[in-house]
């Protein structure tokens, strides 16, 4: 067992019991397996945020994954849509979504004697993340960045445990797709989520569209501008169909987070 193993387990097991917060994505669903490791399987619950800025296909595949590993799932709504801080989209977004994914995941917490956690891993404490505040003051914990685990870290543990996911591209909510200051909706990312899953079906696994009124900005990795060029036409037709008006790559490729820069 590595140190970064024994780490971990030792990070979680200081904890009764565990509601993790899952997305599907290697850091919760690391943490969601370490706790399952540790604490058994009475120890964890694995739980989804099942809302319109979750893609769509994305609680099926965690109750998939929860299956697989044996630990308890299930996916919560929850109310962000239904908060006008969270739909006018200024720099603290995030917070009132995690605040209200804390709103549903804390009773369960207090229920079975145990605390929320979230995979929160230590390269994301030098983002701006609003929500890690959010769910922080209420009381939430991040064992990954107890065991001093970064994202290489967190890809490595979960490959060396047979974790499927563990190479899985990032899936950020799709709220994140759109700058600073223009309102959230449900029907404008669904209308992301609809173009991005018409882009997966071109083969581009990894992949943002960022919204900016009729036009929508691909961002592919750099490795693959030269795929998105050649498929240029079917891109075009694929984004269009989904109600942008103009479509256009961006040739520095993805940066996850870069609408983030506008705060700067």
């Amino acid at each position: 067992m590595s140190s970064a193993e024994r780490a971990l387990l030792t990070a979680v097991a200081q904890y009764p019991n565990l509601v993790v917060a899952f997305s599907g994505g290697v850091d919760s669903a690391l943490l969601a397996v370490a706790a399952r490791k540790a604490l058994g399987h009475h120890g964890v619950h694995a739980v989804t945020a099942d809302s319109a800025s979750l893609s769509k296909g994305e609680a099926d595949h965690c109750a998939t994954l929860a299956d697989e590993w044996d630990i308890a799932w299930s996916a919560v709504l929850t109310t962000e849509f239904n908060d006008e801080r969270y739909i006018q989209n200024t720099g603290d977004r995030c917070f009132w979504c995690k605040s209200a994914l804390m709103d549903a995941l804390e009773p369960m917490a207090k229920f079975s004697g145990g605390s929320v956690a979230l995979g929160v891993n230590v390269d994301d404490l030098g983002d701006h993340r609003p929500g890690q505040d959010a769910a922080r003051q209420r009381g939430a914990v991040f064992p990954l960045v107890d065991a001093g685990l970064d994202k290489a870290a967190v890809r490595s543990v979960a490959r060396a445990w047979g974790i499927s996911v563990w190479d899985r591209p990032a899936m950020p909510c799709l709220s994140s797709r759109i700058p600073y200051g223009t309102n959230v909706s449900v029907s404008l990312v669904t209308k992301i989520d609809r173009a991005e899953h018409a882009l997966r079906n071109l083969g581009f696994g990894d992949v943002r569209v960022r919204h900016y009124s009729d036009t929508a900005r691909i961002e592919v990795p750099v490795s693959q501008l030269g795929k998105a060029i050649h498929l240029a036409e079917a891109i075009e037709t694929a984004v269009k169909a989904c109600g942008y008006a103009y479509v256009t790559l961006d040739l520095a490729g993805l940066r996850s987070g870069n609408l983030n820069n506008a705060l700067n």
